[in-house]
């Protein structure tokens, strides 16, 4: 299969019959739990950046340098036959066509794009963001699809007034999917009919299934860093009973 029909047809996973079920793409973090997942029947997986950096000694929010990033997501695409599409943050630094390039380079079939701005701590402008992000589509070619995060909700929006505007302009600009991190469930209905492309929620722990996320506007659903804090409590609990 060419590196373009496994995007088109990952693309075409977004257009969800039946709302309540969602595409459910867990994030990895290494060939092992890449494997276990795969082993377990998931058709699609995503990275995590804050687990992959935190597996590569890094914190998360743009600290991991640019090569080491993208090495340690060729391990993981290279080590499944699945589409993988990978987290890469702001970009950590690269032009638009960098980015391209680089994701082509490991096989990626989609990335996570979000409007913080690192080096800043802040937002981003939403109209330069989502001119950025034109530019990025421009050189993709539709060979990559394209999840724009939107973190409005981590500077603590209350409602989907800003998400709703800022994930319009993303559309426009040529994302397939946008994400609205951290959106409270009730307020995806809105936000999935204010945006009007697929929206990908968040799983978190003793909040609504998956379903339930689908029935509620989610294309998509993600866990973020989630299975690893998950996978970590297990293994700080193995080492506890051993022998210091």
């Amino acid at each position: 299969m060419s590196s373009r029909t496994r995007t088109e047809e990952f693309r075409a996973l977004h257009r969800r019959p039946e709302p309540g079920d969602p595409l459910v793409i867990p994030n990895v973090w290494d060939a092992v739990s890449a494997r276990v997942f795969t082993d377990a029947g998931h058709r699609v997986l995503a990275t995590s950046s804050a687990a992959v950096a935190a597996v590569l000694g890094y914190p998360d929010g743009g600290a991991v340098p640019a090569d080491e990033a993208f090495e340690a997501l060729a391990r993981i695409i290279r080590a499944v036959d699945v589409p993988v599409t990978v987290d890469i943050e702001d970009g950590y630094g690269l032009a638009p066509a960098q980015i391209v390039e680089r994701l082509l380079g490991v096989g990626a079939v989609g990335c996570n794009l979000e409007d913080t701005d690192h080096a800043s701590g802040k937002l981003r402008d939403a109209r330069e963001h989502a001119d950025w992000l034109g530019e990025f589509v421009a050189v993709a070619e539709g060979r990559v699809v394209l999840n724009a995060r939107v973190d409005t909700f981590l500077y603590g929006a209350s409602d989907a007034e800003e998400a709703i505007g800022r994930g319009r302009l993303y559309a426009e600009a040529g994302a397939d999917v946008v994400y609205p991190i951290l959106a409270p469930a009730e307020l995806l209905p809105e936000l999935s009919k204010g945006v009007q492309v697929p929206l990908n929620a968040l799983y978190l722990p003793n909040g609504p299934a998956p379903a339930e996320l689908g029935r509620l506007g989610a294309a998509r659903v993600t866990f973020g860093g989630g299975l690893h804090q998950r996978a970590e409590a297990a293994l700080t609990e193995i080492a506890r009973t051993l022998p210091a």
